[in-house]
């Protein structure tokens, strides 16, 4: 339990956490390029104006995709961006953590980056940690069971 309101409101503050732009946008991308008929590589151009995305933002979002095995691309005429995974072999859990980072609202319940809270005495009294393992256990529930074929 929160020893007083000052820690349970900074606590709480991490609860408005929502998805962010890179992570919406990189499943849009994802989604885009894994519902291609051929896996021929897409122009980012096209992807951005499909998804209604800005090009510049989508660069670097396909960039970090790219850079940790998702897409594949190419160069020059007929380049541009592809999935080298089978989309049933795309794991939601990891794709959060690449674009979004932890999974946990709170780092004291974080699996891969766990961190102390510094505001709080005593982690298995704290009712703020209990909430958040639920919600924690919750999306990695969805996050584990869910493809990107899924999504598809």
């Amino acid at each position: 339990m929160c020893l007083n309101y000052q820690m349970c409101l900074t606590h709480f503050s991490y609860l408005s956490r929502m998805l962010s732009k890179k992570t919406k946008y990189g499943l849009k991308a994802l989604t885009f390029l894994a519902s291609q008929k051929k896996q021929a590589p897409v122009q980012i151009a096209e992807v951005a104006k499909q998804e209604n995305i800005s090009q510049k933002f989508l660069e670097s979002i396909l960039l970090s995709l790219r850079k940790t095995g998702f897409l594949g691309s190419k160069k020059g005429k007929g380049g541009g961006y592809y999935l080298i995974k089978d989309p049933q072999e795309v794991l939601m859990t990891d794709v959060m953590r690449i674009l979004e980072g932890p999974i946990s609202m709170v780092p004291c319940v974080s699996l891969n980056f766990y961190e102390k809270c510094d505001d709080c005495p005593d982690e298995k009294s704290c009712s703020v940690n209990k909430l958040m393992l639920k919600v924690r256990d919750a999306n990695l529930a969805v996050y584990r069971n869910t493809t990107l074929a899924d999504l598809i």
